[in-house]
């Protein structure tokens, strides 16, 4: 297999690093400590007898063993060490110094001590003995890397079960090193030598523990190739491969590994799971192509959203034999992807619908792409189709929003100049910056921004802004108004703050927008607008009526009117007067504003109030009327089903050709077409305010009105 021929390479590449990363002392005389048992040059003295010093060595010892604490009779040793240095016995002292600092688990000394015996004799008698004890001691205080090398190298020389021993040591250093690959690869080997059942079962427990998110993939494969299935660590990598082959998709691989593991190992403990993996793998293509998946959070926070769109959804299917699986997401990105996964592998679903939530939508749309299964999202998230071709999107956006807005107040109403009002949040900052990159994009300009916080409640530094009254001392002509009241030399306090006063109220606004953009909800516009209208920005003189009343009653002829835009967060509920609610707190400041939205209940739409008609009969013990959410799941179902219906793919490949091919879809919320991106393009609803209410604009005759008249 091709990846197993990699994993050989990347294991020189990852050997050549190790060794880089690890290079050998250089040879030295100082007699400083060198990596664990490995001397760096020849011994610095040459050790000879010397009956004094044998001497001085057995009163040592018989001090050492009259010693409880072996830290103190350690330091009787040393002291023969010190005093004979170039001895026999200056160095049997240093062994057992040594040996008595490990028993007393002082292992930095112990290992510092060992490390000088065996830098100076490497050909000691008890070296063998010192390097082990040096290996463990390096593995107590960390140094499990200088642990792993010479306990590999002891197990190389050693047999039986001494060697077993050794290789055991040295793969707990390599583990605790990180050198995953050389533990595996330890353990695999102990659990082939095993003689005994129980120290078989330990040695593969062991296998499993390094497979189970220490090993990589690379290590896995590597130990793998070659093995026999008669080592009872096969099964175990074996198995391990097949679930990384199936998390990552790789299905020919998958079912190959799993075929060769059933061959193979058909007792192992695993084979079950292994025959469940490969069914599940097999089913990954069976379609059953009257099947279709929602995906909503029908239990939490977020119920009564996903309860809204199944409505729809379900009056959508109404009548047709085509069977719906509902996934209860939770509003969880795990959930989500279990039932991605369940309606793939096990339900046999052509497509779904949903999610709606950002996370969610994310976490299904890669397993769609990964699974191949088409997915018609119902989230705002910009950018999700960009995941894949399985991906598509039926929902309002914010983009969506901005440019329907731009586009009417540009090539309908022939506007040139906008500012924009906005609330500091994500969804007031993207709408503010989408709208103002659509009016750019058409050769128009906006004159002015201003931020409020999300919770404020009164406007009026932001209207004076708007109109350049906020920061007068920059003006000419208040700077002349002033000079005005300095120059009548009023003497009273009072008179003088009264003519200033004047003089404040005297200066124009400046407006220089035709237009002014308000991304925020209804609730705060009611709020916002009355404030501009104390700044005289004039925004209810649509009627020519009105318009000549605002003459008179201002004594100005030439009046600069500023149309109100706003987004689909401007619909609100019908309040006691039976008016929207924001007409009956805004007043006549909402008055001739325009928003969008992405459906309109009272809309003239033959297509809109055949779904109205329907969604009141089939709910009507609800008693509310349908909104955005119940439209939107409406035709993403009858899209589906239309396709299911006039189409009939048998693949999700066709499901997913017959989707993207879609034009011209006459539904709730509009006539639909999947562009090239898969995204549903559609004439969205732009709705006037007036005294009476709300609305919605015949844009296309609007849009033949302005060619007719040459303009």
């Amino acid at each position: 297999m091709e990846v197993l021929s990699a994993s050989r390479r990347a294991l020189v590449v990852a050997l050549a690093l190790l060794l880089t990363a690890c290079p050998k002392a250089p040879s030295r005389t100082d007699g400083r400590d060198t990596p664990d048992g490995e001397p760096s040059s020849r011994p610095r003295v040459e050790v000879k007898q010397d009956a004094t010093a044998n001497a001085a060595l057995a009163q040592a010892r018989a001090e050492a063993q009259a010693q409880p604490d072996k830290k103190k009779a350690a330091e009787a040793y040393l002291s023969v060490r010190k005093a004979y240095p170039a001895t026999t016995a200056g160095q049997d002292a240093l062994y057992n110094a040594g040996v008595l600092y490990f028993e007393a688990k002082d292992y930095a000394n112990a290992r510092k001590t060992f490390n000088e015996l065996i830098f100076e004799n490497p050909l000691y008698d008890q070296a063998e003995d010192a390097k082990h004890k040096l290996a463990l001691s390096a593995m107590e205080v960390g140094a499990y890397r200088d642990a792993y090398q010479t306990l590999t190298s002891l197990a190389e020389r050693a047999e039986g079960e001494k060697k077993e021993q050794l290789l055991r040591e040295a793969a707990r250093a390599a583990e605790g090193a990180g050198l995953y690959s050389q533990a595996l690869t330890t353990a695999v080997k102990e659990a082939g030598d095993a003689q005994t059942q129980e120290d078989r079962a330990a040695a593969v427990a062991k296998v499993e523990k390094l497979v189970e998110g220490r090993a990589d993939f690379i290590d896995i494969a590597r130990t793998q190739e070659g093995l026999s299935p008669s080592n009872p660590a096969w099964p175990v990598l074996q198995f391990k491969l097949a679930r990384i082959y199936y998390h990552l998709r790789d299905w020919t691989r998958l079912e190959e590994t799993l075929q060769r593991f059933l061959r193979d190992a058909p007792d192992s403990s695993f084979a079950p799971q292994a025959r469940d993996l490969l069914a599940r793998a097999t089913r990954r293509v069976e379609v059953r192509p009257r099947t279709v998946a929602v995906l909503l959070p029908m239990t939490g926070r977020y119920q009564p959203i996903g309860e809204a769109v199944l409505r729809g959804v379900k009056l959508a299917l109404q009548g047709s034999d085509v069977e719906l699986v509902v996934k209860d997401t939770q509003g969880d990105v795990n959930k989500t992807g279990q039932a991605m996964e369940q309606l793939a592998f096990d339900d046999g679903a052509i497509a779904a619908l949903g999610p709606l939530l950002v996370d969610d939508t994310k976490r299904a749309a890669l397993l769609a792409e990964e699974l191949q299964v088409p997915l018609l999202t119902l989230s705002r998230q910009e950018g999700i189709t960009d995941i894949g071709p399985y991906v598509f999107r039926n929902m309002l956006t914010n983009s969506a929003q901005a440019r329907a807005i731009a586009d009417y107040a540009m090539n309908v109403k022939g506007y040139k100049k906008f500012a924009v009002l906005y609330p500091n949040i994500p969804y007031g900052v993207e709408l503010a910056n989408e709208f103002w990159d659509e009016v750019v994009a058409r050769g128009g300009a906006v004159r002015g921004a201003e931020a409020y916080s999300y919770d404020q409640t009164t406007f009026t530094s932001e209207a004076k802004r708007l109109v350049g009254r906020y920061y007068l001392e920059d003006r000419g002509d208040w700077a002349e108004a002033v000079r005005d009241v300095q120059g009548e030399n009023i003497t009273d306090a009072y008179r003088r703050r009264k003519a200033m006063e004047k003089a404040r109220s005297g200066v124009e606004p400046i407006v220089d927008f035709e237009g002014l953009f308000i991304p925020d909800d209804w609730r705060r516009v009611s709020l916002v607008t009355p404030a501009l209208a104390v700044e005289d920005i004039v925004t209810n003189a649509c009627d020519p009526r009105d318009l000549e009343r605002i003459r008179k009653t201002t004594g100005k002829k030439d009046l600069k009117t500023v149309t109100l835009f706003g987004t689909n967060q401007w619909s609100s509920p019908k309040g006691r007067s039976g008016l929207p609610e924001l007409l009956e707190r805004g007043g006549k400041f909402v008055t001739c504003s325009v928003y969008v939205d992405g459906f309109f209940v009272d809309s003239q739409r033959p297509a809109t109030q055949k779904f109205v008609k329907s969604y009141r009969e089939a709910y009507k013990e609800g008693g509310r009327d349908p909104g955005l959410l119940e439209a939107i799941g409406y035709d993403s179902a009858r899209m589906v089903r239309q396709v299911l219906d006039k189409q009939r793919p048998n693949s999700r490949a066709a499901m997913r050709e017959a989707l993207a091919g879609l034009k011209d879809f006459d539904g709730a919320t509009g006539r639909t077409s999947f562009n090239d991106k898969r995204e549903a393009d559609k004439q969205l609803f732009l709705l006037s305010v007036d005294n009476k209410g709300v609305n919605e604009i015949n844009v296309d005759k609007e849009k033949a009105a302005v060619r007719g008249s040459g303009s």
